[in-house]
């Protein structure tokens, strides 16, 4: 697709949807504390083939719909990206990291946590991300623990650059572990030095995984540094394993379940720093990130 074509293209999608929402939604909880809406940002993995089709023309869509800022979904690799955000003036603070170099280090695509580490701070980041843990590694509460030992070790690289290690969840770690009682998140909430590792609380899958994100929020007060703004399709049933989850399950923010402006309330008050929209899966991704940042327009304005 040529750059002139996307960039009207995806111009008309986000008016007609970002219009049609606001007629389709009730005016409510206006004058609510603009602290998140002023410098919102969006998680790239919501674009991500956009990106890869069109960098330039994908971050300037991102600008146009609103967001002040993007969260990198890498550190490594992301010079083009980075280029692109300063040339258009769209900030970024945040990353996630592969995974790997975390837990795995001696994978292929596992860059060191040193260089990692080196790169943000020359970025300016703010905030780094350990953001998923796969199949195989997640399942007993000895390999939860292991992650959180690894984490702290991780957060006081971290800590001396000046940077914010944080953990974003998905909806597995709400599961109970082989042979016992506790969740994935059970051993995480006990085993974080909350000096060393923050959480980044994707209120999509805490939902997905059966915890209320607002008194999941509550129950981290002073440990949440990001939120994730995700909306998730009313009624849509408990789901542990991110693989199995419906592409109709992301929906747009405000169209979905989850009360974002009790969210982003809560998230005020135990001190959170910024929220970042995200939507996995969009038929139209460029016209659901501006539909999301009309809702959030609308009920923080």
């Amino acid at each position: 697709m040529q750059r002139r074509t996307f960039l009207k293209t995806s111009a008309m999608a986000t008016g007609f949807a970002a219009l049609s929402h606001s007629l389709a939604q009730p005016l409510f909880a206006m004058n609510q504390d603009s602290k998140f809406f002023d410098n919102i940002g969006l998680q790239l993995w919501t674009v991500r083939d956009q990106i890869a089709e069109d960098t330039a023309a994908t971050l300037k869509a991102v600008k146009d719909a609103g967001y002040a800022q993007v969260e990198l979904s890498a550190v490594m690799g992301s010079d083009e990206i980075i280029k692109v955000c300063d040339e258009i003036d769209l900030n970024y603070t945040s990353s996630f990291i592969n995974w790997n170099s975390v837990l795995h280090p001696s994978q292929k695509d596992a860059s060191r946590l040193e260089d990692i580490v080196a790169k943000a701070k020359e970025l300016g980041l703010k905030h780094l991300v350990f953001g998923y843990i796969g199949k195989g590694s997640r399942e007993t509460v000895d390999q939860m623990k292991k992650a959180a030992e690894a984490s702290n070790k991780l957060g006081e690289m971290c800590n001396e650059a000046n940077i914010k290690l944080c953990y974003h969840n998905h909806a597995f770690e709400f599961e109970k572990l082989e042979g016992g009682e506790l969740t994935g998140f059970d051993v995480l909430m006990n085993e974080f030095d909350n000096d060393l590792c923050k959480f980044e609380l994707d209120v999509f899958w805490a939902e997905l995984g059966g915890w209320d994100p607002i008194e999941t929020l509550k129950k981290l007060d002073g440990r949440v540094t990001q939120v994730h703004l995700k909306d998730l399709k009313k009624d849509t049933p408990t789901i542990y394993d991110e693989g199995k989850v419906p592409h109709e399950a992301f929906e747009e923010v405000g169209d979905g379940s989850i009360d974002m402006v009790k969210v982003m309330k809560v998230a005020a008050e135990i001190g959170a720093e910024q929220c970042h929209v995200e939507q996995d899966q969009s038929p139209d991704p460029i016209a659901s990130i501006g539909q999301s940042y009309e809702y959030l327009k609308k009920v923080c304005s």
